[in-house]
C-alpha cells in the first residue's frame, strides 16, 4: 500500500468519525455521548424524540428527566424552553430537579409520617422534619430502565422496593413520554403495588417559553382554571384549608401577568417569596378540559396544560440565584422559569379532606399530563 492510499484511507476514517459525531448532536445542541455513563452498574443515556413538525424532546433515564425541549415561535424559530444541564456529570453533581420525574410522592408529607389502615409509617426526612419529593434519593435520582418505542415515544420503568425511604409496598412504575404531531409532550404514568401505599407522581420541568433564559417569566401571561387553592402556614406547611382565590393574587381565572401581583405584601407570597402553591383545578379529572395556559407575547409561544390530576403546583423559580449554570453557559436567575406540576395535593395522606393518594394491591395508578405548545398572534 503506497502513501497516497494510506492518506486516502485516513481521510475516509476521519470523515466517518466526523459524520458519527454530527449524528450524535441533537437539535438543541446536546451531544448524546455526554449522557452515556455508568452509575452503580447501570447505564445512562440520552433519548431523542421527534415529531413530524421538527419538535424535539431529549430525555435522560437518569431521573426520567427532560433535558431539552425544542418548540417553534410564531415565526417558526425553534428554541429550547426548559432549564437543564449539557452533561450527565452535571446532573449527578448538582442536586436540582430540573425536568425530573418526581416520586414516590411529590411535595411534602408533614413530619415524615402518615397512617394507613391503622399502621403508622415513618419516612426518612430530607427537608427539616418533613419528607419532600419522596425522600433522598427519590425517583429523580434513580436510573430508570428505558425502551424507545418509536422515534416519538419513550417508556421508562422503575422498581421501588418495599420500605424505600420508609414507604410501604413493592412499587412498579412506568412512565411513557410521547411527542405528538400536535406539538404536545404527552406523559402517561402507571404504577402497581403489593401493599397499600401512597403515591403522587409528577413532572418537574422549569419552563421559559420565551426561549430566553436571561429574562424572567414575570411578563408572561398565566391562566389557571381553578377557583380554590391550598394555603400554607408560616412554616410552609399546608393548613388543610381549601380557600377561594377570588380577591387574592392567586386568582388567575382571568389571565394575569405572572409578575403583576407576585411581590404584593401578603403572607402567602412572603412565605415562599413568590408563587409556590397548589391550585385546586375545576376540571374534575377531565384531561380534555384546559387546566392552565401560559403565553409569551414576545415570542408568540403558548403552552396549555391538560391533566387527570386534581391539582396544579405553580412554582416561579424563586430559589434560583445564578449559582446553577446550565446549557449554553446560562446562569439561571430568580424567576427565569416557571414549573406547572400536575399532581395531587401536598400532605394528602394526613389530610382526609384532600383527594386520596392511596394505592392498593390489585389497583392500577394512572395519571395523565399533556403540555401542548402553540403560537398566538
Amino acid at each position: 500500500m503506497n502513501s497516497r492510499s494510506i492518506i486516502f484511507i485516513a481521510f475516509i476514517l476521519l470523515l466517518c468519525t466526523s459524520c458519527r459525531k454530527e449524528k450524535e448532536m441533537t437539535l438543541s445542541g446536546l451531544d448524546v455521548r455526554d449522557f452515556q455513563t455508568e452509575v452503580d452498574g447501570q447505564l445512562t443515556n440520552l433519548y431523542v424524540l421527534k415529531n413530524q413538525n421538527g419538535m424535539e424532546v431529549c430525555i435522560t433515564n437518569y431521573g426520567g428527566r427532560v433535558v431539552s425541549l425544542m418548540v417553534p415561535d410564531r415565526n417558526g424559530k425553534m428554541e429550547d424552553i426548559v432549564c437543564g444541564y449539557p452533561t450527565i456529570a452535571e446532573y449527578l453533581a448538582k442536586k436540582q430537579n430540573f425536568g425530573a420525574t418526581i416520586g414516590r410522592y411529590i411535595g411534602r408529607i408533614m413530619y415524615s409520617t402518615f397512617t394507613l389502615d391503622s399502621i403508622t409509617y415513618h419516612l426518612v426526612p430530607n427537608t427539616g422534619e418533613h419528607c419532600a419529593h419522596g425522600g433522598d434519593p427519590g425517583f429523580a435520582s434513580k436510573i430508570w430502565q428505558a425502551e424507545q418505542l418509536d422515534e416519538n415515544a419513550l417508556k421508562l420503568s422503575l422498581f421501588s422496593p418495599d420500605g424505600e425511604n420508609g414507604f410501604p409496598g413493592n412499587l412498579q412504575v412506568h412512565v411513557i413520554f410521547v411527542v405528538t404531531n400536535d406539538n404536545e409532550l404527552d406523559i402517561h404514568y402507571e404504577a402497581e403495588t403489593d401493599k397499600p401505599t401512597v403515591i403522587n407522581l409528577s413532572h418537574h420541568s422549569f419552563f421559559n417559553i420565551s426561549g430566553d433564559f436571561d429574562t424572567t417569566v414575570e411578563d408572561q401571561s398565566l391562566y389557571i382554571n381553578a377557583d380554590m387553592y391550598t394555603p400554607y402556614d408560616s412554616l410552609k406547611c399546608v393548613t388543610g384549608e381549601i380557600l377561594p382565590v377570588a380577591g387574592t393574587p392567586f386568582d388567575f381565572t382571568t389571565p394575569h401577568l405572572i409578575g403583576e401581583r407576585i411581590n404584593e405584601n401578603v403572607m402567602q407570597l412572603n412565605i415562599v417569596k413568590g408563587y409556590d402553591h397548589n391550585w385546586v383545578l375545576n376540571t374534575n379529572g377531565d384531561d380534555t378540559k384546559l387546566a392552565a395556559r401560559l403565553i409569551d407575547t414576545k415570542s408568540g409561544r403558548s403552552m396549555e396544560v391538560y391533566t387527570t390530576e386534581p391539582g396544579l403546583q405553580v412554582y416561579t423559580a424563586n430559589g434560583l440565584r445564578g449559582a446553577m449554570v446550565g446549557k449554553k453557559g446560562i446562569a439561571y436567575q430568580k424567576r427565569t422559569a416557571v414549573c406547572l406540576e400536575t399532581q395531587h395535593f401536598t400532605d394528602s395522606p394526613n389530610k382526609p379532606q384532600f383527594p386520596s393518594t392511596v394505592l392498593r394491591p390489585g389497583e392500577k395508578y394512572y395519571s395523565h399530563c399533556v403540555y401542548r405548545f402553540g403560537v398566538v398572534d
